[in-house]
């Protein structure tokens, strides 16, 4: 009988392991999914696996920074989805008299999330051709962003980590991430950082700009002596004197300064929230920061779906409403493309996608409504204020855009 119950034990461990090795995979799938992956080709080689953009970028939700370099030649945007409202091929994008007249020298930023980018194809030091979902090919450079030109870091799923150099790099394609990775660079860090005046914000978290895995480190100098902590050693940061006080995991506390990871040199301390993007707290505006362990690593590749062009309507304070196609601020065309404001001193940079509405209050601010139902009142950048150079408008069955001026509009409803 013993014989008998000790193999039934047996019998219920194994199952026991088996459904917590399950379990694992399940986890490990979804945590697994939001980090950025794909195939780097060299000039000789290939590597496929887990990537990250030097010592920042990791994530699908991430930020792809470039300047664009096809503001003259406009044709280089084609049908970009199967229905009317979505598809751009049936205008003459010869606009570049029109970005001329309205923009003059101003350089205009590209910037999209990885996940929305399909392939790169390295052209030089500072060019790329940046292929999104939908085949659509756009140029942009690197003048003035990092994204261009740096290191590129491949977890290979056989050589395990390598540090590419850029110059040998011809390609990069992206894929859905695995369900399971055999190895990662490490756990994305989490929590709810609080603020001194506009409460808290619960997400993704990027430290200093740069931090954002379990295994980057917190540099700073104790009473005893300098120090470099993992932040997945870390339960909380809070703004103390001229410097930081870290509580670790362990419950050991330690007063950090003398670097920018703990001081006021800080870059301010970035928190991804699904449906809403990214939002920025300055240094002068942090309290502390609590890290939590997260559910996931954010939304799959999956999850960005094949981009469309911008389409609405436009209520006009003069000239009644109008609908159409949209280029925003003669420069945004994409819904994958980001619009950026503050409230007061916080940042935000929100995907088109996510904004319904936008209603303009006064010459400095304007009123956001989010897709999710939430509203933010942004002021202090050329998206939201007078400095917009407004709308052009593609009517159907008529080519010719229609500029509309910002201080002609009362508000703009996304379809």
């Amino acid at each position: 009988m013993r014989l008998m119950r000790s193999g039934k034990q047996l019998g219920y461990g194994i199952f026991s392991l088996l459904l917590c090795l399950m379990l694992s995979s399940k986890g490990s799938a979804q945590s697994d999914a939001g980090f950025i992956y794909g195939k780097v080709y060299t000039i000789d080689n290939s590597y496929q696996g887990q990537i990250r953009w030097g010592k920042e970028e990791a994530f699908w939700n991430d930020l792809f920074n470039a300047v664009k370099l096809y503001k003259n030649d406009y044709q280089s945007i084609v049908s970009g989805g199967n229905t009317e409202k979505s598809s751009w091929g049936d205008f003459d994008w010869r606009l570049s008299s029109i970005w001329e007249d309205k923009r003059g020298g101003v350089s205009h930023q590209f910037t999209c999330q990885f996940g929305d980018i399909g392939e790169l194809e390295i052209k030089g030091d500072t060019r790329v051709n940046l292929k999104l979902k939908n085949g659509v090919i756009l140029e942009v450079g690197g003048e003035g962003y990092n994204d261009i030109g740096t290191e590129v870091l491949v977890m290979d799923d056989e050589l395990g980590l390598i540090s590419i150099n850029w110059k040998r790099i011809r390609k990069i394609e992206f894929k859905p991430t695995p369900s399971r990775m055999k190895a990662n660079m490490g756990a994305p860090l989490y929590g709810t950082v609080r603020t001194v005046r506009k409460g808290e914000f619960t997400g993704f978290i990027q430290w200093d700009h740069d931090e954002r895995l379990s295994g980057d480190k917190l540099d700073g100098r104790s009473p005893d002596g300098s120090v470099s902590i993992a932040f997945g050693d870390i339960k909380q940061i809070s703004k103390y004197q001229n410097g930081s006080k870290v509580v670790l995991l362990s419950g050991r506390e330690y007063y950090l300064r003398g670097s920018n990871d703990v001081d006021s040199g800080n870059r301010g301390i970035i928190v991804s929230i699904e449906g809403i993007g990214k939002i920025t707290v300055p240094w002068k505006a942090f309290d502390k920061v609590e890290f939590t362990k997260a559910k996931n690593s954010g939304e799959s590749y999956g999850s960005y779906g094949v981009p469309m062009g911008l389409y609405g309507r436009v209520e006009r304070y003069e000239g009644g409403a109008v609908e159409g196609r949209i280029i925003y601020d003669i420069d945004e065309a994409w819904e994958l493309e980001i619009l950026e404001g503050n409230d007061d001193e916080i940042g935000y940079e929100i995907p088109f996608r996510n904004i319904k509405k936008i209603t303009p209050k006064n010459y400095s601010y304007s009123l956001i409504t989010l897709r999710n139902g939430e509203t933010l009142l942004l002021g202090g950048g050329r998206d939201i204020s007078d400095r917009n150079a407004g709308l052009l408008i593609f009517k159907k069955g008529i080519k010719d855009p229609e500029h509309i001026p910002w201080k002609n509009i009362t508000e703009i409803t996304f379809d």
